[in-house]
């Protein structure tokens, strides 16, 4: 039984730099700023979801007049926190809202 090759299937060869294992090459801190750029991308998602599910329940009433005060300095601080974060590690506002083609950027920026 013979086995019939396609003429793009060749042999490897060594000494063909097409051959030769690829290496990807990344440095240290473009890993880290990657990283935590994509963790802070999730973190600031979910910041943006808790405050418009606060601003929902004021809305809508049955949430105190402390529950609001300490609501409101809460999320403030979390937005304080967030702009350390991203000032820590370089990153934007603009860094961290992914661009998903045809929806849109994945942070609606109000």
């Amino acid at each position: 039984m013979s086995i019939e090759r396609r003429p793009d299937h060749r042999r490897p060869d060594p000494r063909d730099p097409r051959d030769r294992p690829r290496r990807l090459e990344v440095d240290e801190e473009s890993v880290r700023k990657s990283l935590a750029g994509l963790v802070l991308t999730i973190v600031e998602l979910l910041r943006q979801l808790m405050e418009r599910q606060a601003l929902r329940r004021v809305d809508q009433g049955g949430v105190s007049d402390e529950q609001i005060e300490k609501l409101g300095l809460t999320l403030m601080a979390l937005e304080k926190n967030m702009d350390e974060l991203r000032e820590h590690f370089g990153l934007t506002e603009d860094d961290l809202n992914l661009d998903l083609g045809p929806l849109g950027p994945l942070l609606p920026r109000d």
